[in-house]
């Protein structure tokens, strides 16, 4: 009998975090990368899972305990095969806001670890009640004026969201209120068909029709499977960034037709060393100067204040089997092409082999997105808040192209940029602007170093 000490690895920038909710007990079977426990930190929410294949013996943490990096969370007989899994932490419930698009084509593909988890709990009578209890102290018992029991990550998601928390239950230890919560209690109101202010900000009012319930079963063959993780966590992120924000895309093409060749020959003269040098290495850097030179690009909104970035933190978004990522490649304004290539395909591994860290998808100042490896010409990328604009790109294509000085057509590999941006920050010639000079800069690379 081999019994093995489970602890807790390597969680990000969180030096210590308390222990929110317990997800086995002694004599459970376990799998690989089976989620154990949950913590919390006063910015994220994270699962630790197991390493290894066994049954747990023993626990040595509780709920309302602090742990860091190290801590001893339990420990397990380890199967006789000695089944194991690289240590890896599911991705923070704030920071996991994926955008809805496609994996860039250009840069390598990823593929992130199936991330396990606790099934969401249906909603509850409390919530249900409420939807339509106008009256706080009805819900909760609370006493008029007192600070709902949640944790800062859960406040600033109802934030957000618009949801009053004083009109909330909460399901965890000691009725605190966690992000489910929040998220049943705005599906629960749009499913009712109420008026979606409470969860989708004051003065929303939208008198939404309650949800079509269909019988599926009685037309034909169904199956039923549920969402992953990640779409369940996204879910919410994208339609409130989709509702409040008002998105406008503006669809422009770059002539990349000297900037493929060239890096077509830098992929021949590295060719002993492995690396490979994807388009995406290329737009990261044509986006960084181009966000230099209009800065609007690169902040957030913050009530009537506009936050100015001084750093350029590029996120790429990332197709998985189980939902969409963003790892974030950090001052990227400070690297050459080799270097962010390298980059993206270090990143990319880690996603594949489930290892993204929470810090390596977070602070993103600006998002690309890629389809160019399915197809398609154009389309709508969804803003990943607080991010005021993300580029979405599509599948080059050689087109004839009118050149004035020998009055000719000229076959010219086009790459379509669709650059979605918040109304409320950009107007539409400041959003035309960008992506005409993002376009110049992909058609003359020279350009960066203005």
């Amino acid at each position: 009998m081999t019994i093995k000490e489970v602890q807790v690895p390597d969680i990000g920038d969180f030096a210590s975090v308390d222990v929110t909710e317990i997800l086995v007990k002694p004599g459970d079977a376990v799998k690989p990368e089976q989620s154990l426990i949950t913590v919390e930190s006063d910015k994220a929410s994270m699962e630790i899972p197991s390493p290894a294949a066994g049954v747990v013996k023993e626990l040595r943490v509780k709920v309302g305990d602090k742990v860091s990096e190290g801590s001893l969370v339990l420990l397990m007989e380890l199967d006789a095969d000695g089944a194991t899994a690289a240590p890896a932490v599911s991705a923070p419930a704030q920071s996991a806001t994926p955008v809805a698009l496609a994996a860039p084509a250009a840069a390598v593909p990823v593929a992130a670890a199936p991330v396990t988890t606790a099934p969401v709990a249906p909603l509850s009578p409390v919530v249900a009640a409420a939807v339509s209890a106008p009256v706080a102290e009805a819900v909760t018992g609370a006493a008029p004026g007192s600070l709902p029991h949640a944790s800062p990550s859960v406040r600033k998601f109802a934030r957000e969201l618009g949801v009053d928390l004083r009109q909330l239950q909460g399901s965890g230890p000691k009725g605190r209120i966690q992000q489910s919560d929040v998220q049943a209690y705005v599906k629960a109101v749009i499913a009712q068909g109420g008026t979606a202010t409470a969860a989708l900000g004051a003065g929303s009012s939208l008198n939404l029709l309650p949800w079509p319930k269909v019988d599926f079963a009685k037309f034909g063959p169904i199956e039923s499977k549920p969402l992953s993780r990640i779409k369940k966590l996204s879910g919410a992120n994208l339609a409130r960034n989709w509702v409040v924000i008002p998105h406008v895309t503006n669809n422009d093409e770059a002539d990349i037709t000297d900037l493929e060749a060239f890096r077509v020959a830098l992929n021949q003269e590295q060719a002993k060393s492995g690396l490979k040098i994807t388009m995406l290495a290329f737009l990261i850097k044509a986006c960084v100067a181009a966000l230099k030179k209009y800065p609007e690009m690169n902040s957030s909104l913050e009530g009537d204040n506009l936050v100015l970035k001084q750093y350029w933190h590029i996120g790429f978004a990332a197709d998985t089997p189980n939902g969409l990522v963003v790892p974030v490649i950090r001052d990227a304004d400070r690297k050459g092409v080799l270097e962010l290539a390298r980059e993206t395909g270090a990143l990319a591994a880690k996603a594949r082999e489930g290892k993204l860290s929470p810090a390596e998808m977070q602070g993103g100042t600006f998002s690309i997105s890629s389809l160019g490896g399915i197809g398609g010409t154009s389309f709508t990328p969804i803003i990943n808040a607080p991010e005021v604009a993300i580029l979405g790109v599509s599948r080059s294509a050689m087109k004839p192209v009118w050149n004035e000085d020998t009055q000719s057509f000229e076959p010219r590999l086009m790459l379509p940029l669709s650059l979605s941006y918040d109304h409320r920050v950009i107007d539409g010639a400041a959003g035309a602007r960008f992506n005409a000079y993002l376009a110049q800069v992909l058609a003359d690379f020279r350009r960066v170093l203005l």
